[in-house]
């Protein structure tokens, strides 16, 4: 521990089970994102996902005054730059060329969570620029120290990039799909956003879902047991094992089965029975909270026609709109997802490097490469299917 001005303390953390759950959360909870809450990293680092032989070894940043924690950043010292989503590969490569080594590096995100959110996590009645500062200053002498080649910040809140801004992080601008209710009251509203061909198609999609013999039911909160859990995880298993070494394989069957009875209040599936089967052919997985739900993962014991945009799109957009959802993300790629009403948006990271070469570099191309970043959402949102 290390005591700074203001009476606050900094400590590195390697387990966030050295930390209480009820303290954590106090800071976690009033965020929108279920993805920086306790018992979600805590079930990435006890379930063997994400940990030191994964890659990803834990180096949580606390500040405290006496014996309150005032503000966290759940951080990761990475080995590599798989499970992020956002493609550095390139900075990796420059960096060889130039004789520096690029990892290991500090990571700022939920582990393989794509999803926009992350932030410092604070004390609503602390001052947020003082400790924001204060968090940066340990940040940077950690890195110098233990000669890190820089800070990386993933999938950043919209409203703490600017104040990381302000603080020399440069932005890299990326995008995701995202669903907007746009008033619906109901599926028909969402298909009638369409263009006449397209809700064609949707409608047939549906259809042959139910002309397979497959109905399609939702489960959440207790109503999902340990069982289906477990299921969960041969599904995810199956669809990563069939995209071979691309199949972003990270979690183990141990986190979905320590999602029961814990953080069944956050998770929604979206279940395919068959006429004569007792559990389910297919199933997703995905989060909510708030107006929010966030899509996660997917698979099927056989290849029925439309099923993933059943379980995937159209089952968890009609649940989403019953429940007054606003924001639907369903996930990494996109291939998909724009013909089903899901809009290009800009999400974006936060970097910095602790080398002058490869810190000159990112400064001098970095707004280059945002502009042809908008210029891609801007062409991709020009071919959707809308009226």
């Amino acid at each position: 521990m290390l005591k700074c001005s203001g009476g606050y303390t900094v400590s590195w953390i390697r387990n966030l089970a050295e930390i209480p759950k009820s303290a954590w959360d106090a800071l976690a909870l009033p965020l929108t994102t279920p993805f920086l809450e306790w018992d979600w990293l805590h079930n990435m680092e006890s379930s063997g996902s994400a940990v030191a032989k994964a890659g990803w070894l834990p180096n949580h940043l606390t500040i405290w005054r006496d014996r309150t924690l005032v503000a966290a950043a759940p951080l990761y010292l990475k080995g590599h730059s798989y499970g992020e989503f956002v493609f550095d590969h390139q900075w990796a490569d420059l960096a060889a060329r130039l004789g520096l080594q690029y990892y290991p590096k500090l990571l700022g995100m939920s582990p393989f969570t794509p999803a926009e959110g992350y932030r410092f996590l604070m004390a609503p009645d602390e001052d947020e620029d003082t400790l924001t500062a204060l968090m940066v200053e340990a940040i940077d002498q950690f890195c110098q120290r233990h000669h890190i080649s820089g800070c990386n910040f993933l999938y950043v809140d919209p409203d703490w990039r600017s104040q990381m801004e302000q603080l020399g992080f440069r932005q890299w601008l990326h995008h995701s799909y995202i669903w907007q209710n746009q008033g619906f009251q109901n599926f028909g509203d969402y298909l009638g956003a369409f263009n006449a061909n397209q809700r064609r198609n949707i409608k047939r999609e549906r259809q042959s879902v139910a002309k397979s013999g497959l109905q399609m039911q939702v489960h959440t909160g207790e109503a999902i047991s340990k069982s289906l859990c477990s299921l969960m995880y041969h599904f995810y298993s199956d669809t990563c094992d069939k995209f071979g070494w691309w199949g972003s394989k990270y979690l183990t069957r141990k986190f979905f089965e320590q999602l029961h009875p814990t953080y069944l209040h956050r998770v929604v599936m979206v279940a395919a029975y068959s006429e004569t089967a007792t559990k389910p052919v297919g199933m997703s997985f995905c989060l909510t909270k708030g107006d929010r739900l966030y899509g996660r993962y997917w698979g099927a014991l056989e290849d029925y026609n439309h099923l993933h945009f059943n379980a995937c799109y159209y089952t968890p957009i009609e649940w989403a709109i019953a429940q007054g959802i606003q924001t639907f993300d369903p996930g990494a790629g996109g291939r998909h997802k724009k013909r089903r009403g899901f809009p290009a948006v800009p999400n974006y990271s936060l970097h910095r490097f602790y080398d002058s070469r490869l810190n000159t570099l990112l400064n001098n191309y970095i707004d280059e490469v945002n502009q042809m970043e908008a210029a891609e959402i801007a062409a991709i949102n020009q071919d959707l299917p809308l009226k």
